[in-house]
């Protein structure tokens, strides 16, 4: 049986992950580096007030936040409710009014784990003859786009995007911690294909975007993207998120979704 992590073990995890001395995190709670040691090592109990100064500090999310009060001997502080709940209403019509809105272009609303939550009807384009193992829920975007069932064998681009994916994948696991995006990076990795070396990061850092070259029915699409997050959040479903909003990058790709829309 697994022993429960103590709140002081999770606390200086989440420091070293944020390059943080004892000193640098104490200064900025206001409080004494010997007090913040006595925290880590259990020779000292967090108040609930401190916790929360903690990991505002931190930037640990809120669905660690809730297990990092839970082992400080605290309930919870932020509700976790499905998409569903009535109290979500008004998020969801307002997701659903923006995925509506972006038409003629793809757009895909995903959740912590890149999972596919919700679609416009412009997104077909990008969903068009994957295997359908990988179409059976939860639909996994990352996994769709890079696996040799999935888009992979039609993006031209494929080792420049693959490292942008692995890189974006990278970021969550840095910010999160989650073992579950840790198990999706290590699965990632071992499909066929390069990309994702440090220097293949290197170079998408040099690029402005980073276009997605996929190759369609319609002909080939160059896309790039934007993200809209939920940036007041107080609740967990809401705060992980993400709505990922693809445009044309050129005047053919705008084109050929636009025939596409009016055909469909």
């Amino acid at each position: 049986m697994e022993t429960a992590r103590t709140f002081g073990d999770q606390l200086r995890e989440w420091r070293q992950r944020r390059h943080l001395s004892q000193l640098a995190l104490a200064t900025d709670v206001s409080i004494s580096a010997r007090h913040l040691s006595f925290v880590e090592t259990g020779r000292s109990l967090p108040s609930r007030a401190m916790v929360l100064r903690l990991v505002e500090r931190l930037s640990v999310p809120l669905r660690e936040r809730n297990t990092l009060l839970t082992a400080a001997g605290f309930a919870p502080l932020y509700a976790v409710r499905p998409l569903s709940d009535p109290e979500l209403v008004a998020a969801r019509t307002a997701v659903d009014s923006i995925l509506k809105g972006h038409e003629p272009y793809p757009a895909v609303l995903v959740d912590r784990y890149w999972n596919l939550v919700a679609v416009n009807g412009a997104a077909s384009v990008l969903m068009a003859g994957i295997d359908a193992c990988l179409r059976t829920p939860p639909v996994n975007v990352l996994r769709v786009s890079l696996h040799p069932g999935g888009l992979a064998a039609r993006i031209e681009n494929l080792t420049q995007w693959r490292a942008h994916v692995l890189a974006r994948l990278r970021r969550d696991l840095d910010l999160t911690g989650d073992p579950k995006l840790a198990e999706l990076m290590q699965e990632l990795r071992s499909y066929p294909g390069r990309g994702g070396s440090e220097e293949d990061a290197e170079a998408v850092v040099r690029e402005l975007v980073v276009p997605l070259r996929l190759r369609t029915a319609a002909g080939v699409l160059s896309l790039f993207s934007t993200t809209t997050v939920f940036g007041t959040a107080v609740e967990v479903t809401l705060s992980e998120l993400v709505l990922e909003a693809f445009y044309p990058a050129d005047e053919i790709t705008g084109e050929l979704l636009k025939r596409a829309a009016a055909a469909g």
